[in-house]
């Protein structure tokens, strides 16, 4: 296209990674107009992050895509620890964890992270949107009405927002001038991609140590190739030397010691090195940045992926309520409020990972089990947007907090999951007891496009174990209000809550 053609659209989205694939499907499915574009020629074919947390596996049953990835993916892969070229043990951490009718998925699942953008570009495909390969956004001007983007090609895109999910070397970043707080610690780092290895078993992901250091080989499912991981050679001046197959040879020998087996078929050769790095704003206008853009750190926990995914989530809702008039600008201003301080804890806890198993590699029979994140997406409590709670237990659940699942029967007595009342693109009104069923009819009919409401025991849905209850902390009467991004808003007796916190919503203010 020449420059006097100018494309109109809600939402731009610079990056086709898993955060910029999972914010368009967010879009895409609320009816916003939306372009995703990425520099890249055509999708990569790299392992890179590839764990999916079990947090983010609830996000993406919202997207419709988790039997996909569960189909494609892992989720029992042993660790196989090696010393000094002698077999140690097998560790299963996550052996005896079950689901619990709260969370119904008690582990993460292992795949590499081209299959996950192959899923979601897959996904979003079905809304009739698909990702502009080889479009690079070479600069960008917002005023007060949108955002003018220019692509390389000539292109002009007139956008509502416009989203940086471009990466860590963010060129959306850059433009908004943006500060990106840290450290890079360049003696730190890693040598990292995708080869082939025969006569090595499938069955465990392989982790030999000697005291100069350590080789890993993890089986990559639904492919013949193993992900390479260790730490680099170095040249004459303590620099990591290129990184080769040849090279990557030489680093298996030293350190796994096993005779007759030759890496072949690299797909992906890189070097990693230590960054810890976030923004200080993730707004500026109607620019908006996440995932890695927005914050980059340690690979240890498997964090990056999952934290971009997340970030999406939260932004998908918001942005659509103010792309389609339904909610003030100001609405956006909780997604920074609470993502940030999400991306500070994973700064930490990434960086405090990446020590330990620095360290654990130095001891026969410890491995990278000591880099197994705690939990995310636990909630927002901090929000703005959790309104304080009149109903409940609150040492049970908390405005704000992640939304649990619970087992219940439909009006037809079929079993049905409250996750998936929720895969739904509106808020979710619960009603707990006949005594609110009237009032769940009246606020579902008054506030029609915006909720979608159950009563609880009372006709829609039946508590037939009592797991409802239990996890939402209610023991009579009560309304609670389910954010589109499954964390809990408002736990409530009286009707008028809800409309009042609704009507915040609609023109959003921050509370008091």
């Amino acid at each position: 296209m020449t420059d006097d053609v100018l494309d109109v659209v809600d939402v731009l989205i610079v990056g086709a990674g898993p955060t910029g694939l999972t914010l368009a499907i967010e879009l895409a499915r609320r009816g916003v107009g939306v372009r995703i574009v990425d520099a890249a020629p055509a999708p990569h074919r790299e392992s890179r992050g590839k764990g999916i947390q079990p947090r983010t596996l609830e996000v993406l049953e919202d997207l419709g895509v988790t039997e996909r990835v569960l189909a494609t993916g892992t989720t029992d892969l042993p660790f196989r620890k090696y010393f000094d070229g002698q077999y140690v043990n097998d560790t299963a951490r996550l052996a005896d964890a079950r689901p619990t009718p709260d969370a119904p998925y008690e582990r993460g699942v292992l795949i590499g992270q081209w299959q996950v953008e192959r899923i979601l570009r897959e996904r979003l495909a079905e809304f009739g949107v698909d990702v502009e390969s080889g479009t690079e956004v070479t600069g960008f001007e917002q005023d007060a009405d949108g955002v003018t983007a220019f692509l390389a090609g000539g292109e002009r895109v007139r956008a509502g927002r416009l989203v940086g999910c471009d990466g860590g070397r963010s060129r959306v970043r850059k433009a908004l001038g943006v500060r990106f707080d840290g450290t890079s610690e360049p003696e730190q780092s890693m040598v990292v991609g995708d080869v082939v290895a025969e006569g090595i078993g499938r069955d465990a992901w392989h982790q030999w140590f000697t005291p100069e250091g350590g080789v890993m080989l993890c089986p990559m499912p639904g492919t013949d190739s193993f992900q390479f991981q260790a730490g680099p050679e170095l040249d004459a001046d303590g620099e990591p030397l290129p990184p080769s197959l040849e090279s990557f040879q030489r680093i298996f020998d030293r350190h796994a010691r096993v005779p007759g087996i030759t890496l072949t078929d690299p797909t992906w050769l890189s070097v990693w090195r230590v960054n810890v790095r976030m923004v200080d704003r993730m707004r500026v206008g109607r620019v908006l940045l996440a995932g890695d853009a927005a914050h980059v750190h340690p690979i240890a926990g498997g964090l990056g992926m999952n934290t971009g995914i997340q970030d999406a989530y939260n932004l998908g809702w918001k942005l659509a309520l103010v792309a389609t008039g339904r909610a003030d600008a100001g609405l956006l201003d909780t997604y920074e409020e609470e993502r940030l301080p999400v991306a500070a804890w994973t700064l930490g806890v990434s960086t405090e990972l990446f020590a330990k198993v620095l360290e654990a590699v130095k001891e026969p029979g410890t491995g990278v089990e000591v880099a197994a994140a705690p939990p995310m997406g636990t909630g927002y409590p901090w929000s703005s947007l959790a309104a304080p709670a009149t109903t409940g237990e609150p040492d049970v659940l908390r405005p704000g907090d992640r939304a649990p699942d619970a087992p219940c029967l439909d009006a037809s007595g079929d079993p049905v999951r409250l996750f998936q009342m929720y895969a739904d693109p509106r808020f979710t009104l619960l009603g707990f007891g006949a005594e609110v069923a009237e009032s769940v009819g009246k606020l579902a009919a008054e506030h029609d496009g915006l909720i979608q409401a159950f009563t609880v025991d009372g006709g829609d849905l039946r508590d037939h174990e009592g797991h409802a209850r239990r996890a939402y902390g209610v023991t009579g009467p009560a309304l609670v209000l389910i954010r589109p991004d499954n964390h809990v808003a408002l736990l409530a007796r009286d009707p008028a809550e809800v409309t009042a916190y609704l009507q915040r919503i609609a023109t959003f203010t921050p509370k008091e």
